[in-house]
């Protein structure tokens, strides 16, 4: 299976309905796939268990070249999973009239959870917020009863998008689907920190603000630089109020639009087979034409048959 990171949040299958293979089963990559936005170089600091050899699936060229300065090679652009699901499901949620906020309280995982005060940062967001709220939480602080309280007791709608599930697990396999549906309900998406939601949430037209407590992780790494890095390189994102045509161009370079590869790229990318006779098996958008192989290695920036580059 390569590594279970590739499936988390239906990456996979996102990625094999794109490329018209069959459903039931995940395929295994034969690589390491970004799973999420990522501003060191796209995998955590202790990357050690990515094997020396197999590529590294990136979302964008500043990436590659933090990447590279880094000692890593073996990269490939070929931009973040979100853009194919949006490719493939171009109508999906989509509404007449958006209303409210959205909000992402940073999170912790399985095996590192988050200091911060949600409380503190409920009252925060009911003092800025204008519109009904939608606090969507991470399903460790979801399972835990005083989180969800602290932003229910002051009148939010609290949900979860679900766990990120696995190759074999369906859990996650409609993660990303169900975050799209939710971000095209709601006219704006916040957190306390930048991360994969924001940059989901404006390449689909929300408003967006950062604002609030950062929280911390627990062993958080100082490879990553922290809150004084993320301002630094971002400044202009941070705030209560965010200009939107700024937040969607960064997130179009961010998820890597320029760089969607073909069909027929990733399955050579990703040593997959064609379905037999070729006929489709996921399915696209009703009316989507597929897009023209580019023809050059973007990556590198030397002439090439890929659009997702090895470097």
């Amino acid at each position: 299976m390569m590594d279970e990171s590739n499936h988390w949040y239906g990456h996979s299958r996102i990625l094999g309905r794109y490329c018209d293979l069959p459903d039931e089963t995940p395929k295994r990559i034969q690589g390491f796939l970004q799973h999420g936005w990522n501003y060191l170089h796209g995998f955590p600091p202790n990357d050690h268990w990515c094997s020396p050899g197999y590529p590294r699936f990136i979302w964008s060229d500043v990436l590659r070249r933090r990447g590279w300065s880094m000692g890593r090679r073996g990269h490939y652009l070929i931009g973040a999973p979100w853009i194919y699901l949006l490719y493939l499901e171009s109508e999906l949620g989509v509404t007449s009239e958006r209303k409210g906020t959205i909000w992402y309280p940073f999170h912790g995982w399985e095996k590192s959870s988050v200091n911060g005060d949600h409380a503190r940062l409920a009252d925060e967001i009911r003092n800025v917020e204008t519109e009904p709220v939608t606090v969507c939480l991470y399903w460790l602080e979801y399972a835990n009863p005083d989180i969800r309280r602290a932003y229910e007791s002051r009148g939010f709608k609290v949900i979860c998008h679900g766990e990120r599930g696995s190759r074999w697990e369906s859990k996650g396999r409609d993660f990303l689907r169900r975050q799209l549906i939710q971000l095209r309900r709601h006219r704006r998406v916040a957190s306390n920190r930048l991360g994969s939601a924001l940059f989901y949430g404006a390449s689909v037209g929300c408003e967006v603000a950062v604002y609030g407590d950062p929280m911390q992780y627990e062993d958080e790494r100082p490879e990553y630089g922290g809150t004084a890095r993320r301002m630094r390189l971002w400044p202009e994102l941070h705030g209560t109020h965010v200009d939107p045509g700024l937040a969607a161009e960064v997130a179009r370079q961010e998820l890597g639009f320029e760089y969607q590869a073909t069909p027929e790229e990733l399955r050579r990318m990703f040593g997959w087979k064609r379905v037999p006779g070729g006929a489709p098996a996921g399915g696209g958008a009703a009316g989507a034409r597929r897009p023209e192989p580019s023809g050059r290695v973007t990556a590198s920036g030397r002439p090439g048959p890929l659009r997702g580059a090895r470097s």
